[in-house]
C-alpha cells in the first residue's frame, strides 16, 4: 500500500496534546506545506487543541515561508521549545511574526535552547535515555540558575536541570516522547524510502524521524520527488522507509527564501564564484573586511548569522578565492555544509559549490569536539563583566541558536558587529569613516540583558577573542578589553568612549584600521 498521501490527510490524525517535532534552518528544508495544513486544520475545526511543538532550529522566515508560524495559534499552540526564534518584518505588511507576539504577550509557553542541545537531545530521545548531558551552556541563559531557558511567565516547568557528576556541574535536559515528527526529504518511493539528493542541509530530519519512532509515534516526509521502488541505489537512500508513516509530494516548493531552486547549493551544479552578489559598502562590509584578516588557510572556520556571514563574500570580492584557491579555505556554518562559500541574509546555513554535507547531530559533534578552531560570530551586548549577549535583547527574542557550542568549543573567537544600532548612519570618504547619525542602542553596556557567552571566562581557559566593529577593534583578557585599533575619521572620546558604558584600555600609540577596509 503507497504512503502517499495529501498534507490534509497526514495531519488529520494529531491528536489534542501532542508533541509535534519539526525540521527547517530559516527557510532551508521546511515542511511548509505540511505545517500550513496543519495550520489550517485548525483554523476550520478548533483541533488539535493544546499540542507542544519542537523545533531544533528556527523553522521557515516567518514570511513567504512560514514555517512555525503557520502553527503559532492560541489553542493550537501551548508549548514551543525551539533552538532559535526569528522576527522579520513582512515587507508586504510591515507586520511581526505571529509567534513573536504570542512569544511577548506571555500568549504560549516559550523555551529557547542552545541548537546544539535542541540537535543532540534527539539523539538521548532515540536512545530512551534519562536525557541529555552537557557542560555547555553553564552559566549562562540556558541554566536554571539564570532563567533555564525560559522565555514567557507561562513557562515554569524546569525543562534543564543542573547536576553533579562525579564532583563537576553538569546540565541534565530529561527526555520526554515526541508523538508526532514532519520533516523535509528530496525524493521518496511508494514505500517511504527517503533520499536526500537536492537539499542544502540535512538538519535533523533523519534524527527527528528515529526519535519519534522510538517513542511509538509517527512520521510524516515532505518531498520534491516521487521515484520508483528501486530506481535508486541503497546508499542514496539516507532514511529507510520502515521509520515513515505517510509522504506528502510537494514539487514547487521555494527551495529556501528568494531561491526557488539552485543546485549550486548542493554542487548538482557549480556557479562561478564572480557571480556571487558583492556586499554593498556598508558599516557591515567594514566590519567582514576587518574579520576577513583574520581567516587562516587550511583551518576549518565557521561563521555565524549577520556581518560574521558576509566575511566569505568580502574574501571572494577581493580575489582570495580566485584560480582554485577556495579550496585552500574550510569553511561550515553549524549546520553542516562543508566548503564553498558561506552565504549571508536568508542563504545563510547554506554554502554556494560546498564539497560536503553532513547531517545536524553530527555537526555539533565536530562543533563540540572542538574541530571548528576559529569562529567568527555576531554581537547584540558586549557587557563590563565579558559577557556577549545574541539570546535576548531590546524586547528580541532570538535563542542563542548554535552560538553556545561554537563560542564555547572555538579556540579563535572573533565577534563582529555594529557599535551601536538602531539608526546608525555613517559614510565612508577618502578612506576615512564618519558618523552621520549614532545609534539610539548602546551595545557596548554595563551589565547585558542575557548571558550568552563569558568571554572573560573563555579567555582564561586559552582561547583567544577579538572584537571587531566598523569604527573599533578590541583584544580581550581575563581582565577586560584593551582598544588595539581605531577607524580613520573617527573621534577617540565623542565616537567609542562616550559610546561605552565602561571603561577600556588604550594605549598611548593607537594604531589606525587600514584605509583599504573605508574604500569603496
Amino acid at each position: 500500500m503507497s504512503k502517499i498521501v495529501t498534507a490534509e490527510q497526514a495531519v488529520s490524525s494529531i491528536e489534542n496534546n501532542q508533541v509535534v517535532a519539526s525540521v527547517g534552518v530559516i527557510g532551508w528544508v521546511t515542511p511548509d506545506a505540511v505545517l500550513g495544513a496543519l495550520g489550517e486544520r485548525f483554523k476550520a475545526t478548533a483541533s488539535p487543541k493544546d499540542l507542544t511543538f519542537y523545533f531544533p532550529c528556527g523553522t521557515g522566515d516567518a514570511v513567504y515561508i512560514k514555517g512555525m508560524d503557520h502553527v503559532a495559534q492560541e489553542g493550537l499552540m501551548k508549548r514551543i521549545v525551539s533552538g532559535s526564534y526569528i522576527n522579520p518584518k513582512h515587507p508586504d505588511t510591515g507586520g511581526r511574526p505571529e509567534l513573536m507576539r504570542l512569544v511577548k504577550n506571555n500568549l504560549v509557553e516559550a523555551y529557547s535552547w542552545p541548537i546544539g542541545a535542541s540537535m543532540h537531545w534527539l539523539r538521548e530521545v532515540a536512545r530512551k535515555s534519562p536525557g541529555y548531558i552537557t557542560e555547555v551552556g553553564l552559566n549562562t541563559y540556558i541554566d536554571p540558575a539564570l532563567g533555564g531557558g525560559k522565555f514567557t511567565m507561562k513557562a515554569t516547568d524546569d525543562l534543564v536541570k543542573k547536576i553533579t557528576l562525579e564532583g563537576k556541574e553538569y546540565l541534565f535536559y530529561p527526555t520526554w516522547n515526541i508523538d508526532v515528527a514532519i520533516i523535509h526529504a528530496s525524493s521518496a518511493d511508494e514505500d517511504g524510502n527517503l533520499s536526500f539528493e537536492s537539499e542544502a542541509l540535512v538538519s535533523s530530519s533523519k534524527a527527528l524521524a528515529i526519535a519519534a519512532k522510538a517513542c511509538g509515534g509517527k512520521v510524516i516526509a515532505q518531498v520534491r520527488n516521487q521515484v520508483d521502488k528501486h530506481s535508486r541505489t541503497a546508499s542514496q537512500v539516507g532514511l529507510p522507509g520502515v521509520f515513515v508513516d505517510e509522504v506528502v509530494v510537494t514539487p514547487d516548493v521555494m527551495m529556501t527564501t528568494d531561491t526557488p531552486f539552485d543546485k549550486s547549493y548542493f554542487s548538482g551544479s557549480r556557479r562561478e564564484l564572480t557571480s556571487l552578489a558583492k556586499p554593498v559598502m556598508s558599516p557591515n562590509k567594514i566590519i567582514a573586511r576587518r574579520a576577513a584578516l583574520e581567516v587562516r588557510k587550511k583551518e576549518l572556520s565557521i561563521f555565524g548569522f549577520g556581518a560574521a556571514a558576509d566575511v566569505p563574500l568580502v574574501m571572494n570580492e577581493q580575489g582570495l578565492f580566485d584560480n582554485g584557491q577556495i579550496d585552500d579555505y574550510y569553511f561550515t556554518t553549524e549546520h553542516g555544509s562543508y566548503g564553498g562559500v558561506v552565504m549571508s541574509n536568508w542563504q545563510f546555513s547554506a554554502n554556494v559549490n560546498p564539497v560536503g554535507i553532513i547531517d545536524g547531530l553530527m555537526q555539533f559533534d565536530v562543533i563540540d569536539g572542538g574541530l571548528c578552531e576559529f569562529t567568527a560570530l555576531a554581537f547584540a551586548q558586549f557587557d563590563s563583566t565579558g559577557v556577549v549577549n545574541v539570546s535576548k535583547f531590546s524586547g528580541a527574542n532570538p535563542g542563542a541558536g548554535g552560538f553556545i557550542d561554537i563560542a564555547h568549543n572555538a579556540k579563535r573567537l572573533v565577534f563582529t558587529g555594529t557599535f551601536t544600532t538602531a539608526g546608525l548612519r555613517t559614510e565612508v570618504v577618502d578612506g576615512s569613516l564618519t558618523i552621520l547619525q549614532e545609534g539610539r542602542m548602546k551595545k557596548f553596556v554595563k551589565e547585558a540583558e542575557s548571558v550568552t557567552y563569558r568571554v572573560f571566562e573563555g579567555v582564561k581557559k586559552g582561547q583567544t577573542a577579538r572584537i571587531i566593529t566598523e569604527r573599533a577593534v578590541f583584544d580581550a583578557d581575563e581582565h577586560g578589553l584593551t582598544l588595539i585599533e581605531i577607524a580613520p575619521g573617527i573621534d577617540l572620546e565623542k565616537d567609542i568612549l562616550s559610546q561605552m558604558e565602561f571603561t577600556v584600555k588604550v594605549p598611548d600609540n593607537l594604531p589606525l584600521m587600514a584605509a583599504e577596509l573605508f574604500s569603496e
